[in-house]
């Protein structure tokens, strides 16, 4: 029997040198770039060509303008104006995008998320450094299993629980007013107002709910208490200026993600906040499992999230979560908690003082119904809260765009798909079709703010902020109603990743802004016309133009 010897790493390293490291190097150079052609090849015989805006830049193709752009939404709108509800963008380093506007393309989409478009490289390594291997992260069966673990934590019945400390926030936010800042500040006027930067309480609001809807932990922001937390989450507001080349890294990432992984002055941040939730969650997961082993009351089990997380640690095999799981939807919890809620409120009261006839026809409803709403009554009985705050989902949504790439983790499908649209485009070669084929590797990007502000889908208003559209059968147009996420909105995505807590957001949205509304009247500080732009934070958050960091001051009096 013949014996073949394995070279040994000497031997190995003697015929590298003896070839020489540069033509190595130039041979594995070569051969990714031949396996790129390949590939590049494959996707264009089996993805429709579609037609699409000029590449204004070499190395960025259109990447640059959408980052800088004020609203990406009205660029991806313009776009679908001119070259049809599905068409092609060019990115990074000449990759290609296919961006989706149609109704029936989104919903075709949603429904294989997590199975056949899954998350890019950049977006799973993003994930991985800021948040961990949770929810947001997982795909597939791994998805699947951590949803329905978490699911009972969601429900009706836990909500229906859980409006209680909504409300204990929102009047403990004004209690803190009436004894302290807000009310010393309104007394000591001459004219019965104050200015108050408004998103910095909103904050505060949010983050005291999530610890203890979620934790049963009060951090106390809203009684002057500086949790670590907190200063994290500040940072990122006050950190306005994106560098040139921080901007450079954010591109290239898309094409070369381990560069998310390179220290950056925000990359440090997410570091930093990750490192610092993991501390708090941490702490707050054995407290938690010391009370349960003394017995923790079933009333306060029954309203944290974190007992369902610690009962996952010790279930089945089937919705057993391991431990740097259960961390990492501790992480989510707190980010998502404390910053969707506080954007969307922030901006409901930016658009409220814009409209103060809006404004006051929601405090007239709220008056006359009286005492505080119930969960059902918030979700039945106050239509007009109900318009007000899915008027400002629809035209505010915190996630702008989402980006998935093709490559089904199901063994058994097919890795190419084909998307069916609700009109035709028309191809580069001139061809109209009603579907699309798309390889695997393609990237698809679907933004929420171009759906959700489409003229194209909700008429010729829908750029405008109008409540009244939710009020009567004929104020969706019938495009709208084809949007087959909440409320025909994509604010809280749709299909598998249908965003798990949307019930906890809107129940606590409409709990603090009906507590806020019926107690306060908010203006603009200098007039309704005050401009109003998008600043950075964890997520894009509203700032009054020239205000630092993420200021929104208004004009503050009690309703009496």
């Amino acid at each position: 029997m013949k014996v073949i010897s394995v070279p040994s790493p000497l031997s190995l390293w003697t015929t590298v040198r003896s070839v020489g490291v540069f033509n190595v190097a130039g041979s594995f150079v070569a051969l990714w770039a031949f396996i790129k052609v390949l590939r590049g090849l494959r996707w264009r015989l089996k993805t429709t060509q579609l037609r699409g805006p000029p590449r204004t830049s070499f190395i960025y193709g259109v990447s640059h303008d959408l980052a800088s752009s004020e609203d990406s939404g009205r660029m991806y709108e313009r776009w679908a104006t001119e070259y049809g509800v599905a068409y092609m963008i060019p990115s990074v380093l000449g990759q290609t995008r296919i961006v989706l506007c149609d109704p029936r393309a989104i919903a075709h989409f949603y429904a294989r998320e997590t199975w056949t478009y899954v998350q890019t490289p950049l977006s799973l390594a993003f994930l991985e450094t800021s948040i961990g291997r949770g929810l947001l992260w997982s795909e597939g069966e791994n998805h699947r299993r951590q949803r329905k673990a978490l699911t009972p934590a969601f429900s009706n019945a836990a909500i229906r629980k859980l409006t209680s400390v909504f409300y204990d926030s929102a009047y403990k936010a004004r209690a803190c007013n009436a004894k302290g800042a807000w009310d010393t500040a309104i007394e000591s006027s001459k004219d019965g107002e104050a200015v108050i930067e408004v998103q910095n309480w909103m904050n505060h609001i949010s983050l005291d709910t999530i610890g203890i809807a979620g934790f049963s932990h009060d951090f106390g922001s809203l009684d002057g208490k500086r949790a670590s937390v907190t200063d994290v989450f500040d940072t990122f507001g006050a950190n306005q200026r994106a560098s040139a080349v921080n901007r450079i890294f954010i591109l290239l990432a898309s094409a070369f993600p381990i560069i998310i992984k390179m220290p950056t002055k925000r990359t440090n941040l997410f570091k930093k906040l990750s490192v610092t939730m993991g501390k708090i969650s941490n702490d707050l997961l054995i407290q938690s499992r010391r009370e349960k082993d003394v017995n923790m009351s079933e009333r306060d089990e029954e309203k944290s999230i974190i007992g369902l997380l610690i009962k996952s640690e010790g279930q089945d095999a089937e919705l057993r979560m391991s431990e740097e799981e259960v961390m990492a939807q501790m992480k989510v919890l707190l980010i998502a908690g404390y910053e969707t809620t506080s954007i969307s409120l922030t901006w409901a009261l930016i658009e409220l003082s814009r409209h103060p006839d809006v404004q006051t026809s929601l405090r007239d409803e709220l008056l006359a119904f009286g005492a505080d709403p119930t969960y059902d009554q918030l979700k039945a009985s106050l239509p007009y809260l109900d318009a007000v705050v899915h008027e400002i989902l629809r035209l505010h949504p915190p996630l702008g765009e989402f980006i998935r790439l093709i490559f089904t983790i199901d063994l058994q499908a097919a890795a190419d798909d084909v998307i069916p649209l609700s009109e035709p485009v028309r191809t580069v070669s001139g061809e109209m079709t009603d579907s699309i084929c798309i390889a695997k590797g393609t990237l698809i990007t679907i933004s929420s703010a171009a759906i959700n502000r489409s003229l194209a889908i909700w008429g010729p208003h829908a750029k405008e902020f109008k409540p009244d559209r939710w009020l009567t059968e004929d104020g969706i147009s019938g495009k709208a109603k084809e949007v087959q996420g909440h409320r025909h909105l994509l604010t809280f995505v749709d299909g598998p990743r249908t965003c798990l807590g949307k019930d906890f957001a809107v129940t606590e949205f409409k709990t603090v802004l009906s507590v806020l509304v019926k107690n306060f009247v908010f203006e603009m500080r200098d007039g309704p016309d005050t401009p109003v732009e998008v600043a950075r934070g964890i997520l894009p958050r509203p700032r009054v133009v020239g205000e630092d960091g993420i200021g929104v001051p208004l004009r503050v009096r009690r309703y009496e």
